[in-house]
């Protein structure tokens, strides 16, 4: 049984992600206008590929961060509906290039870019909106906003590089997954809720929080991500199950049922994971959970959905506030 996440500041029960959602809902009509808007392009095909994956929906918690971030900060510019237009173009251009170098064909319950219009479109087409975002962070006219951006696109090309290096390691260790898994993932989400207290000249201490906060969320994101792939439902979360296993991603489920598991159970994981085999997929699930790395997993990832709250605590509070903490604490039971 999954413990509940407390925090020195619980927001009201009836604040849940949905109500958090809610609060953002109008700026995020904005921010899609902005999307659509920038997403024009000469060339028919750059459009369409582009279109085709972000109207895929999602979560879109990145930009949804960054506005609720704004919120809680009183900073309530147009600027702000650009920013997070932004940090959606860097994270699309990554699910671009992502699903071309995994060979994935299905996202969102829908076959994928690379699976409809082909790699080349695919890859190319990321590139272009990685382009576009630099040129909507040139428009910002700031130098501190670009190097924020510059860096965190940096980190999670090198994040995606260290994660092919990787490819099939089942001695990847729990630091060195961590370490991928901040800069593949997490870095985006720390740099969205940095760039809300940039916008509204925050403290350097309320700036670093923020931070903080989007760096914890991203890592629980990514984490509870990982266990998915062995515990959750394909209908529901529309990608196939045992993509990790069969890509020869060591994920943390897989590091804690080895560390955990008898010689026999360590071995045929071991093996799944060099060979990029599913044929034992039924087994290596079966492993996974008797040897509680599910488990293990999710308080791994409570652990992080707590530091986000507590990094968080620096904000006024408000319905803000009380967003920021709901999404963080229901965050270790999504499902899909």
């Amino acid at each position: 049984m999954i413990r509940p996440i407390l925090s020195t500041s619980t927001p009201s029960l009836t604040v849940t992600p949905a109500s958090a959602l809610a609060l953002v809902a109008g700026d995020m009509d904005n921010v899609d206008k902005v999307i659509a808007d920038r997403l024009s392009s000469g060339v028919p095909l750059v459009g369409q590929v582009a279109q085709y994956i972000i109207s895929a929906g999602g979560k879109r918690l990145r930009p949804v961060i960054l506005l609720l971030t704004c919120g809680a900060l009183n900073y309530h510019q147009d600027s702000k509906f650009s920013m997070a237009a932004v940090v959606e173009f860097i994270h699309t251009a990554t699910l671009l290039h992502d699903d071309v170098v995994d060979e994935s064909t299905l996202r969102r319950g829908r076959p994928t870019a690379n699976e409809n219009f082909g790699n080349p479109a695919s890859v190319l087409v990321g590139d272009f909106l990685y382009s576009r975002a630099f040129q909507m962070m040139v428009e910002a006219g700031s130098m501190r906003i670009m190097q924020v951006l510059a860096d965190a696109t940096n980190v999670i090309a090198e994040g995606e590089v260290l994660q092919l290096m990787n490819m099939h390691n089942a001695a990847l260790d729990e630091e060195a997954y961590l370490r991928v898994i901040r800069s593949k993932t997490a870095k985006l989400f720390e740099a969205s809720s940095r760039l809300a207290a940039i916008l509204a000249d925050a403290p350097t201490e309320t700036e670093n929080a923020c931070a903080e906060y989007g760096q914890a969320l991203g890592t629980a994101f990514q984490v509870i991500d990982d266990v998915l792939d062995y515990e959750g439902n394909a209908a529901e979360m529309g990608k196939n199950l045992g993509d990790d296993l069969r890509e020869g991603k060591a994920t943390l489920p897989l590091i804690l049922a080895m560390q955990r598991g008898t010689s026999a159970q360590r071995e045929l994981v071991q093996q799944a994971i060099e060979t990029g085999s599913v044929d034992q997929l039924n087994r290596v699930i079966t492993i996974v959970r008797e040897t509680g790395a599910l488990e293990g997993s999710r308080q791994a990832a409570i652990g992080e959905a707590q530091r986000a709250i507590d990094a968080v605590q620096i904000l006024p509070n408000g319905a803000y506030k009380d967003a920021l903490i709901a999404l963080a604490s229901q965050l270790i039971e999504r499902r899909t």
